[in-house]
């Protein structure tokens, strides 16, 4: 039998080489995604509602000129490492179980939480066919430039999911270090300072900075631009996945700081405290924000200002597609620090309500219509077919007919004003699923229409908002639930959102025996045997206890150590392996890989009870 790794590098090796294929002689154009983190639908200009955005972004509001601004634009997750796989692999983060960031655990009790969270796996693994792969093999040049957070192993990383230029470092987010906070530790004119501040000068224009501020040199935009300089040859695609403006909540730019404080009427900090005043009062948030506006006006200065050698005559922006979202919604609180607002949506990062998973979302790029607004639904997820449309790229059909999304390019070339299928079919429906958190996060969603319908993990309750009324601005601050007044809609909305569950074996929650009663019939392991020889394990369950309906085992996968020394800290994950089942459903076995040094078997009852096995060590 061959070994795990083994395996999984023989898949690496055939999404990466097995499908290439020669360059067609079609002039391809350019593809570039910027990916913002936790920046909110309120934190721009462009979807200003109630009060105005306090944070300035005039490349972006710039931009949506040549662009469709999609308002009812969606993340695939109210988190970040679900967004983000979902966006690479083109499936649904039901589909491939990464539905939370930090996966690849052992589910552990909480004794204090009525129920247990389910295994998720950590990111994307060579099997996942990501749009770096897909791209690749159809001429593109690929490059990564950023946050990844879709897995943290060798085999999980971006050089190993289809990208040529990788570069990850956080540049000037990496937070203060040592003596240095965030009231102190700003750029400087030094030739000796990594982040030694620009002598170009940009917006914000005030009066005391007529011709504009200096910003920090950023290592993150900088390889972006290296990239496309260096790429423009040949069609090129670049994700450019900004670590701004997630925590920490800082900037190296002391001008920019000043510039909010000003605006925001408040002194310049002196000293190092929580940020508490509500709504967008933040000054260092806002000059992130303002910061990423900067480095995405950066891309588009370059684009606008560089001829396309595969192009006579046109500029680099006028034959690249550029794609500009955010991973989730906004966070808007962390611990006593208020960082944003999200209002008039309801809550943010990490829940389904429409704060933690609408979000900016526009595109341009040749044919796109601009200067254009669109209520239609659209989810980040739409973006791989999308992509495979507009640069006329074909992979192969096991992988075509997985992706969860659909092609958006009719919206995006024509007056239409409806997302179909394949088959015709009018999208209505976008669906989430969260099974995570306390009794207010811990659900799924769907969102059909004018409505939004949740199904609480916890309570089992639905509860129903509509948030628009014949496309006209109704209850989107989810105030009213409407769930006893349309017993019709819930039911069918409902019947939706069960049949997604089902049909993509979305995992949900365990019970923690701790906070029930009646557990007696609760499966009981009576033996776990390990063969040395074979490598194989058996596990037997007591007779006369409830049904187990799901059963995996858990296996630890580590990466190598450095041939040229030991590595400071392994990294590893446990990733789940099928067991085979008896008859009776008594007994339970599987094998285990050479790599793999420990494992244990997970097991779930027909009233959602984990029966956990003792995770085992081998020499």
């Amino acid at each position: 039998m061959k070994s795990l790794l083994a395996i999984l590098t023989i898949l690496l090796c055939v999404s990466n080489h097995a499908y290439s294929q020669k360059k067609k002689d079609l002039i391809k154009p350019n593809i570039i995604i910027f990916y913002a983190d936790d920046l909110g639908w309120q934190d721009i200009q462009l979807n200003d509602l109630d009060a105005p955005c306090a944070w300035d972004t005039p490349n972006i509001t710039a931009f949506a000129k040549d662009a469709i601004n999609f308002t009812n634009g969606y993340s695939p997750a109210p988190t970040c490492a679900p967004s983000r796989s979902a966006l690479l692999s083109g499936l649904h983060p039901a589909k491939t179980g990464i539905t939370n960031v930090n996966g690849g655990g052992i589910p552990k009790i909480n004794k204090s939480a009525k129920y247990i969270n389910p295994y998720y796996p950590s990111g994307l693994m060579p099997e996942n066919f990501t749009i770096a792969e897909a791209l690749k093999m159809n001429g593109y040049t690929t490059g990564h430039v950023g946050k990844w957070h879709a897995g943290s192993l060798e085999i999980q990383s971006s050089k190993n999911q289809g990208f040529d230029f990788v570069h990850e470092s956080r540049g000037a987010h990496q937070g203060p270090k040592g003596q240095h906070n965030r009231t102190n530790n700003f750029a400087t004119n030094s030739k000796n300072d990594p982040y030694r501040l620009s002598e170009e000068k940009y917006f914000p224009y005030t009066d005391a900075s007529p011709n504009g501020i200096s910003y920090p040199t950023d290592a993150v935009t900088e390889h972006a631009l290296e990239f496309i300089k260096n790429s423009k040859e040949e069609p090129f695609f670049l994700y450019l996945a900004h670590w701004m403006v997630h925590y920490p909540i800082h900037t190296k730019n002391r001008e920019l700081l000043q510039y909010y404080c000003d605006k925001l009427g408040m002194e310049f900090p002196k000293e190092d405290i929580p940020m508490t005043a509500k709504g967008q009062n933040n000054p260092y948030f806002g000059a992130m924000v303002t910061t990423l506006d900067w480095s995405f006006g950066r891309v588009i200065d370059l684009l606008k200002t560089t001829d396309d050698p595969r192009n006579p005559g046109k500029k680099l922006y006028e034959t690249t597609y550029i794609f500009f979202s955010s991973d989730n919604g906004g966070a808007e609180k962390r611990k006593t620090e208020i960082m944003s607002d999200n209002a008039p949506l309801d809550k943010g990062k990490k829940y389904t309500e429409e704060g933690g998973i609408r979000v900016p979302l526009l595109v341009s790029g040749p044919n796109v219509l601009k200067n254009t607004t669109k209520d239609v639904l659209i989810n980040q997820l739409d973006f791989y077919p999308t992509i495979l449309k507009l640069t006329n790229s074909t992979i192969p059909s096991q992988f075509d007919s997985e992706l969860d999304g659909l092609d958006i390019s009719n919206v995006l070339l024509t007056n239409k004003k409806e997302v179909k299928d394949e088959n015709g079919h009018v999208r209505t429906d976008l669906w989430w699923h969260y099974p995570y958190g306390d009794d207010t996060k811990n659900q799924s969603a769907i969102r059909s229409g004018d409505y939004k319908l949740y199904k609480n993990f916890n309570s089992g309750e639905y509860v129903l908002h509509r948030l628009y009324k014949n496309g006209k601005r109704n209850d989107l601050e989810e105030k009213y639930d409407l769930a006893e007044q349309e017993p019709q809609i819930v039911n069918d909305l409902a019947t939706k959102l069960e049949k997604y569950l089902k049909d993509y074996d979305a995992k949900l929650p365990y019970k923690n025996p701790l906070k029930f009663k009646n557990t007696n019939s609760i499966p009981t392991i009576i033996s776990d045997v390990f063969n040395e020889k074979s490598r194989s394990v058996s596990v037997a369950l007591e007779a006369g206890k409830s049904k187990v309906i799901e059963s995996f085992a858990l296996i630890k996968i580590s990466d190598q150590p450095n041939r040229k020394g030991k590595r400071k800290k392994i990294k590893s994950t446990y990733i789940k392996v099928p067991v085979k089942v008896s008859s009776n459903s008594l007994e339970y076995s599987f094998t285990i890989p050479q790599e793999a040094k420990e494992y244990g078997i997970i097991l779930i009852d027909e009233n959602r009870f984990m029966v956990k096995s003792k995770f085992h060590t081998i020499d």
